[in-house]
């Protein structure tokens, strides 16, 4: 089942203090990397949200069949600078099954129980 995740995060002052060729430069060598090792199995799309919402500055919608792959994504973004050095800070993190209900009812429908034998 295809899983959604919406990631909220802020950028600190310690990250806009940073000259902006710093931050392209920290992006491409440790965030970009990441995603792409994960692109087959994870699609991004990244947000700002800063001139909108107040309680994060930007978002990035995420989307998976493999929580696997998610979690180890997660995992390699904090150990990047960004997280561990406090340039970002995740906020919240929202998840869902779109239109799960119709593959509930579809299972069903086959006599599907969701236990793995």
């Amino acid at each position: 089942m295809k899983t959604t995740i919406i990631l909220t995060y802020t950028f600190t002052p310690a990250w806009l203090a940073l000259p902006r060729d710093e931050r392209n430069a920290m992006e491409a060598a440790h965030i970009h990397p990441v995603f792409a090792k994960y692109a087959d199995r994870v699609s991004a799309r990244f947000f700002d949200a800063e001139a909108f919402h107040t309680a994060f500055s930007d978002f990035v919608l995420l989307e998976t069949e493999d929580l696997k792959a998610y979690y180890f994504l997660i995992e390699e973004l904090r150990d990047s600078p960004l997280i561990a050095q406090g340039y970002l800070v995740v906020n919240d993190i929202f998840m869902g099954i779109e239109d799960g209900f119709q593959q509930f009812e579809a299972a069903q429908a086959d006599g599907e129980d969701g236990q793995h034998r």
